[in-house]
């Protein structure tokens, strides 16, 4: 990964990591998921597009696995747009878009030899199988390069492409036809007439060296890992160039194929050797969890003496039968795993720490370090994530600190070497003052828990400029408006010359088309003069007129041009509204298609919104909405009748109908009957209106994301943009979508219950994702049909009692087709 010039902030999972996923709330949970969205959607463009990763690997697989947990636990989270179902990014538009007839998805990632155990005992569980019965495994290195697929027809390589986001990638067909390990035609017997061949275009060691001396001697850009350095020579606009770069391949997967010359993945890998590829030597075959290990063992002791980068070791079921059986789920596998290879570590001087502001005002410290050498690349930038985590580990600036990475450019500090701390040294005084604005810094307290967030943050708001960069970005983000040329460093620009000051501004940039050019020729004047600085060398010529016009700036003012108009669920996502994410602004734009009839009904919900003490009521464990409904109402009938407290909160669970876990979840909760009495009057006069329900009642809405929207309407500073806004672009009504109906089930939500006979639960669950369903993980009223098997529990009883349809596992069989 390419180390950048100034540190990344501390990643949305540090930030939220003192909260278990168990112990959130509904609205930390729904504003957790969107954080984590955004930050996994721009990680994924810096790593897969534009090659420039700035979080490490282990702190990016953190990420999705905070993330898909928080939708494990909070399945109304998960809509069509989850990340979830993606993999990568989209394609770079420099390039021509390949569509993969076969996805490239990603592997799920383990990091010990326990989640090893458990992989294998899930293999054999969805299998139907015993702990002694015998499944193999392939074994190999896990390559750090670029994933990419050729595609042969009757044996010659007619198309190549990147993974891209996993459905379309970028057409890299004559770059990799200047690769030497990459045969234009396939050698030997059994060649299909077409088949897709997948492996990872790398950069061995050795010839990354080479390259960066040149690179160095021609004061041209340097890279920092063989993986960047094999990336970017990959996605080379000019094949000469490619051409001119060192890369190799390894050949261990395939996509689309007509027919496969073994019916094992160790066995179609050796046929792709003797077709002329290369493929990677130290792959074996193992047959339990223990010799997995062994392997893994074997490889990470010859880690260091590889000729190539590697960060872990891949572990797939050997029987193309039983991978087919095993199937999919979400954006990987079930049948492989990549076993990763921890932390590697270094000894530096930690020199000073750095507060940054981020988008939503989190002061964000980050470690300078004496630059260090951690597993082939240079760094001089740790998170040290928040003041909590400074004072816990008492980090001080002179420390020597021990830091550690996984393939990342901003590592960890993870201890303190004490024995070496310089004399007089004091702890660390975290600012309470925001380093951008001067605005007090500050802590929230949690009104649930009563505990203090990790994170300090600027109260500035409008006024930070550190935010208000970022809103832009926001804004102008592929997936908002999509404002090509007005990204971070433009739009800091434009800030910095007084030109926006919020998304409105950036409509009437064409009304100040001097200025804008103005601050460009500036700030390539300064960029010259910096460049004599450093170089010594004295430029031969002034700029030109030429130069002066700035095609650039040109460009930028068409892309802004083209923009105005826009679909209605862009416009809402580009907001930037909290809680109103992708999937969010889809279901919102779909259900109300006009700004008009969404800000109608808004009005109308904002003055019955939710207070904080219902979302209290709402975030118990056990305790949802229908019982949350049923709770105000029985305190509403029940609360002034005569009796003890004892006998009051008896008849309120009585009436609203909780089962003893429920009962035990708020007692546990509140305590003692008076204060459960207290808490549920306070509940209920925070109880939402009939019209907010009716817009928390839309789908992939909810009570987090309405309360939200109400909150944007109550506040006159919001109004005033988008009144702004409006009179700059023209919102595209969504259009109404086609209903599916290929199947029986599709679009309707289908839950499992039970045992059953003629499959595993999980089985049953991907038939019925095949076949358009959406699958829940607990029975509400939006549930179409229960199927329930032997032994069914209180999933059957919630179907029951809400009159949701049930069936038997025979009647599922029969009207699917099965």
């Amino acid at each position: 990964m390419t180390a950048p010039k100034s540190p990344a902030p501390a990643s949305t999972a540090a930030t939220f990591r003192a909260i278990p996923v168990d112990d959130l709330s509904p609205a930390e949970a729904a504003s957790e998921h969107k954080a984590l969205a955004q930050e996994i959607t721009g990680h994924d463009a810096a790593y897969y597009r534009e090659d420039a990763p700035v979080v490490s690997d282990a702190e990016y697989d953190a990420l999705r696995r905070r993330y898909e947990a928080i939708e494990e636990r909070f399945p109304g989270l998960r809509g069509e747009d989850s990340l979830s179902e993606k993999v990568g990014a989209a394609p770079s538009e420099k390039f021509g878009k390949v569509a993969h007839k076969v996805p490239m998805l990603s592997l799920a990632n383990c990091f010990s030899d326990e989640e090893v155990v458990e992989f294998v005992a899930r293999v054999k569980r969805f299998l139907n199988l015993g702990p002694d019965d015998e499944v193999a495994f392939t074994c190999e290195p896990k390559i750090d390069g670029l994933s990419c697929s050729l595609h042969y027809e009757n044996g010659r390589l007619t198309v190549a492409a990147t993974r891209g986001d996993g459905s379309q990638g970028e057409d890299v067909t004559q770059n990799v036809r200047t690769i030497a390990d990459i045969p234009e035609r396939l050698a030997g017997k059994g060649v299909p007439q077409t088949i897709d061949v997948r492996g990872e275009v790398y950069m061995a060691k050795a010839d990354f060296e080479a390259l960066n001396a040149r690179q160095a001697a021609a004061e041209e850009k340097v890279f920092a890992n063989p993986r960047n350095a094999a990336a970017g020579s990959l996605r080379q606009l000019d094949p000469s160039i490619t051409a001119s770069r060192p890369l190799k391949f390894f050949a261990y997967a395939w996509g689309e194929a007509s027919d496969l010359p073994a019916e094992t993945q160790f066995g179609v890998v050796e046929a792709f050797a003797r077709w002329g590829f290369t493929t990677n030597p130290l792959m074996v075959v193992a047959k339990d969890a223990a010799g997995l290990i062994a392997h893994y063992r074997s490889i990470e002791a010859q880690r260091a003496l590889l000729g190539y980068d590697i960060d872990g070791v891949v572990y797939k079921v050997n029987s193309l039968e039983l991978q087919r059986r095993l199937g999919f789920v979400s954006r990987s596998p079930r049948w492989a795993i990549a076993h990763k290879f921890p932390a590697e570590q270094a000894t530096t001087v930690l020199e000073d720490i750095e507060i940054q502001v981020g988008r939503t005002g989190a002061l964000t410290p980050v470690a300078k370090l004496t630059p260090v050498t951690v597993g082939g690349v240079v760094v001089s930038s740790a998170t040290l994530h928040n003041e909590d985590e400074i004072a816990r580990k008492d980090v001080r600036i002179g420390d020597t600190v021990v830091v550690q990475r996984a393939g990342d450019v901003i590592p960890q500090v993870v201890r303190v070497i004490e024995e070496k701390r310089p004399a007089g040294s004091k702890p660390y005084e975290f600012p309470t003052l925001c380093p951008a604005c001067g605005s007090h810094a500050v802590r929230d307290v949690d009104i649930k828990s009563n505990k203090i967030d990790a994170v300090r943050r600027c109260t500035g708001g409008l006024i930070c400029p550190a935010q208000a960069v970022e809103r832009i970005r926001h804004f102008v983000s592929r997936n908002a408006f999509n404002i090509e040329g007005l990204g971070e460093e433009n739009a800091q620009l434009l800030f910095d010359a007084g030109l926006i000051r919020n998304p409105a501004d950036i409509f009437s940039l064409h009304e100040r088309q001097d200025e804008v050019r103005k601050a460009y020729f500036l700030r390539r004047e300064d960029r010259a003069r910096q460049r004599e600085e450093q170089t010594g060398k004295i430029r031969r010529n002034v700029l030109s007129e030429e130069e002066r016009n700035f095609s650039d700036v040109e460009n930028l003012l068409k892309a802004i041009e083209n923009r105005r108009h826009i679909g209605f669920a862009r416009f809402l996502f580009a907001l930037g509204i909290r809680h109103i994410g992708e999937v969010t602004s889809k279901a919102l734009a779909k259900a109300f298609r006009t700004v008009d009839a969404l800000s109608g009904t808004v009005r109308a919900a904002a003055p019955g919104r939710p207070g904080e003490e219902w979302f209290s009521l709402l975030s118990i464990k056990t305790i949802g909405g229908i019982s949350s409904v049923a709770l105000a109402e029985a305190i509403s009938d029940h609360a002034n009748m005569a009796g003890t407290p004892e006998a009051t909160v008896r008849r309120v669970f009585e009436a609203a109908r909780l089962n003893t876990a429920q009962r035990t979840a708020l007692r546990a909760e509140f305590g003692k009957e008076s204060e459960i009495i207290t808490q549920l009057k306070r509940a209920a006069r925070d109880r939402p209106s009939a019209e907010f329900e009716a817009l928390a009642s839309v789908p992939d809405v909810g009570p987090v994301a309405a309360a939200s929207l109400c909150e944007f309407v109550a506040e006159s500073h919001n109004w005033t943009l988008l009144e702004k806004l409006l009179q700059q672009v023209q919102i595209d009504p969504e259009k109404p979508q086609p209903v599916t109906t290929d199947s029986p089930v599709a679009g309707k939500i289908v839950v499992f219950t039970g045992s059953l006979e003629k499959m595993t639960r999980n089985e049953a669950k991907a038939m019925a994702e095949r076949l358009g369903a959406k699958v829940g993980s607990s029975v509400s009223k939006k549930t179409d049909l229960v199927v329930a098997g032997a032994e069914a529990g209180s999933k059957l009883d919630d179907a029951r009692r809400l009159g949701v349809k049930v069936i038997t596992e025979a009647e599922w069989l029969t009207m699917t087709g099965d």
